[in-house]
């Protein structure tokens, strides 16, 4: 099975249908919950890492700028469902406040940015491991200078080799399995993924 999108004559491929407005919402929603849930019950308990080693498990804050675009294969699929998790773990409250709509837009730009090296014409594993990466990458440049400027650098390297990977790794690769689960199901037949 191939996971490169010919890209048909003109914009037609990059025109968002209302399911696919509508997958994505529902898709960050979810994800929107499962931060929230996250960052009450588990994240607080990353603690017992040393840090930053609790980046280590930052990478499913990722998930939505890399599940979104495997599934609907749009330009701005990655951004969209990001913020839209974002402001549902802001409206369901969290410990970073508004600040979590900054760390989502740059962590769906890291992503989307990936996709649109690519012309959003692969959609494999590698490629969704290097978007995680991308908002890896987002995630360290908000959050290094947001909460550890005052730290040394070999502690904010170590923060952002590890969210780098575990983006990598979590969003990219958990998140390419995921689709391929949902695949497998026939659940994804309306989206150019379930070919």
């Amino acid at each position: 099975m191939s996971n490169v999108v010919p890209i048909a004559g003109t914009s037609e491929s990059a025109r968002w249908r209302t399911v696919d407005i509508i997958v994505v919402a529902i898709l960050a929603v979810a994800f929107g919950i499962v931060f929230w849930a996250w960052d009450v019950y588990i994240w607080p308990w990353a603690s017992f890492l040393t840090s930053p080693a609790e980046y280590a498990i930052s990478g499913v804050w990722l998930l939505p700028a890399v599940v979104a675009p495997l599934i609907v294969r749009k330009p701005g699929a990655a951004l969209f469902a990001e913020m839209v998790a974002a402001v549902i773990s802001v409206l369901l409250g969290n410990q970073w406040g508004l600040d979590v709509l900054l760390s989502g837009f740059v962590q769906g730009a890291g992503a989307e940015l990936i996709f649109a090296f690519l012309m959003y014409r692969n959609y494999g594993p590698i490629v969704a491991a290097l978007a995680g990466a991308g908002a890896g990458v987002g995630e360290a440049l908000h959050d290094l200078p947001v909460y550890y400027a005052s730290y040394d650098v070999q502690y904010r390297a170590g923060i952002f080799i590890l969210d780098v990977i575990s983006a990598a790794v979590i969003a990219g690769i958990g998140g390419w399995l995921l689709v391929r689960s949902l695949r497998r199901t026939g659940a994804l037949g309306a989206f150019p993924s379930s070919r």
